[in-house]
C-alpha cells in the first residue's frame, strides 16, 4: 500500500478505484448517452405530475410513453456501447448513479421539491455501490 500519491488508507482506496476504472472512449460515450437518456426518463416518469396533473391518467401515460421513446433511443445504444468494456452490474450501478445525479436537480429546480438530507444519504449509498462494483 506504500505509494507516493497515497497519504491515507482512504486516498489509497480512491486512487485504486479510479485506477481500475478505465475512462476509454466507449465508457465516456456510455456516460454521456446515459446522462441524456436519464433526462428523458426523469421527465417521462415524473414530469406529468407537474404538467398533466389535471388530465386523465391515460393522457399522462401516453405523453410519458412518447417521451420514453427518446430515452430508449439513447439508453439502448449506451448499454450496447458500454457492455463492450463494462459488465452488466457495472452498467446498472453506473446508470443508477447517473439517474440520481439527474433526479436531484430535476426534483429541486423543476418540481420545486425541498432539499432533504435523504438525498445525501441516498447519494452516499450509491457512491458505495459504485465503489464496490468498480473496485476490481
Amino acid at each position: 500500500m506504500k505509494n507516493a500519491d497515497c497519504n491515507t488508507k482512504q486516498d489509497f482506496l480512491i486512487i485504486s478505484m479510479w485506477h481500475n476504472f478505465s475512462f476509454s472512449a466507449p465508457v465516456v460515450k456510455t456516460v454521456i448517452l446515459l446522462i441524456l437518456s436519464n433526462v428523458f426518463m426523469t421527465f417521462a416518469w415524473y414530469g406529468h405530475l407537474k404538467n398533466l396533473s389535471g388530465r386523465a391518467w391515460y393522457v399522462a401515460a401516453l405523453a410519458s410513453w412518447g417521451i420514453a421513446l427518446f430515452e430508449y433511443l439513447l439508453q439502448v445504444p449506451a448499454n450496447r456501447i458500454g457492455h463492450t468494456e463494462l459488465n452488466i452490474g457495472q452498467l446498472k450501478i453506473l446508470q443508477e448513479a447517473i439517474a440520481l445525479s439527474v433526479f436531484v436537480p430535476f426534483s429541486l429546480f423543476y418540481m420545486k421539491e425541498p432539499l432533504s438530507l435523504n438525498y445525501l444519504y441516498a447519494s452516499l449509498c450509491i457512491a458505495g455501490a459504485v465503489y464496490f462494483i468498480f473496485r476490481g
